[in-house]
């Protein structure tokens, strides 16, 4: 496995030693925001882990080499550069053979840190069953993922793009457990709530800790989904996001966008719509969400 991925030595050191680590996807940085906002927030998140106590591993692919951990230099780099190319699962061969530039997903980012030996992910939404998916079957790969890798996913609930009912029943068959952080409700990734249920509220990181550590050790493989409500004071109301939402998905209808490609055209239209309300959102839950996950890896450093 050296032979195609670096660890940080910051990110080794700490798991040599049991610490608490938390990784970090790059695809936010790359097809999430624009520059340097995306660069910005990067180093924020870095740094708000670090606050709590745990050693933060964006994870990403530079020339072909995965890397658990990222210097100043390669955060730039995919944060400015127009040939990273928006990596998950199935693509890791493929860039990682042609030694090119990756941002990694969230089911790619899980993959590589289930590889490294990290637990604990932190992100902003998953993906899920897309809107329409009983014609298209656009289902994302994060749902997969987290079926069979054995890392916690802390995050704002599913992107709000996505049709929410069908993506908690498909996490349901695949035996992911979606638990709450202080939340009866799950949220729905601009807003804090969206009608539908978790499975369990969970109050503590402490709590969270130790129920990872019972499925695990149980051998029950897979993943779990922690969700965070948006910070209430950049919540943007259900009512509003979603008369907005369908406008850029009617958009994205007409002009024939699909596949990769749709996930990054509703965020920025969106965020257009919204007068960059939804991006000042994206940045706070995914601050919230890697606060908590600092936490939880700390705890669960203490169990292990």
């Amino acid at each position: 496995m050296e032979k195609y991925m670096i660890i940080h030595p910051e990110v080794k050191k700490a798991l040599d030693a049991g610490k608490a680590v938390v990784a970090l996807e790059s695809t936010i940085i790359s097809h999430g925001m624009p520059y340097p906002e995306n660069v910005k927030t990067a180093r924020t998140l870095e740094e708000l882990v670090r606050s709590e106590g745990a050693v933060p591993a964006t994870i990403g692919i530079l020339n072909g080499k995965i890397k658990i951990g990222l210097n100043e230099e390669e955060l730039e780099i995919l944060g400015t550069k127009n040939e990273v190319i928006k990596v998950s699962r199935r693509d890791l061969p493929v860039v990682i053979a042609q030694k090119k530039h990756g941002a990694t997903t969230v089911a790619a980012t899980m993959f590589l840190a289930n590889l490294a030996g990290i637990r604990i992910f932190a992100t902003g939404g998953i993906g899920g069953v897309h809107r329409g998916a009983e014609t298209s079957f656009d289902i994302s790969a994060d749902l997969t993922e987290l079926g069979m890798t054995n890392v916690a996913v802390i995050c704002a609930g599913a992107k709000a793009i996505l049709d929410l009912p069908l993506t908690l029943e498909r996490l349901e068959t695949l035996g992911v457990p979606v638990l709450g952080y202080g939340t009866d409700e799950f949220p729905a990734f601009y807003s804090r709530k969206s009608g539908l249920k978790v499975d369990q509220r969970i109050d503590t990181p402490e709590q969270l800790a130790r129920i990872l550590k019972t499925k695990w050790d149980l051998g029950l493989n897979g993943g779990v989904l922690i969700t965070n409500p948006i910070p209430e004071e950049a919540e943007i109301p259900a009512e509003e996001i979603n008369d907005t939402i369908e406008t850029a998905l009617k958009e994205a209808e007409t002009l024939g966008i699909k596949g990769k490609k749709i996930t990054p055209f509703l965020l920025n239209r969106i965020k257009e719509l919204t007068n960059g309300r939804s991006l000042t959102a994206n940045i706070e839950l995914v601050k919230n969400n890697a606060k908590l996950a600092a936490q939880i890896a700390v705890e669960y450093a203490k169990l292990t």
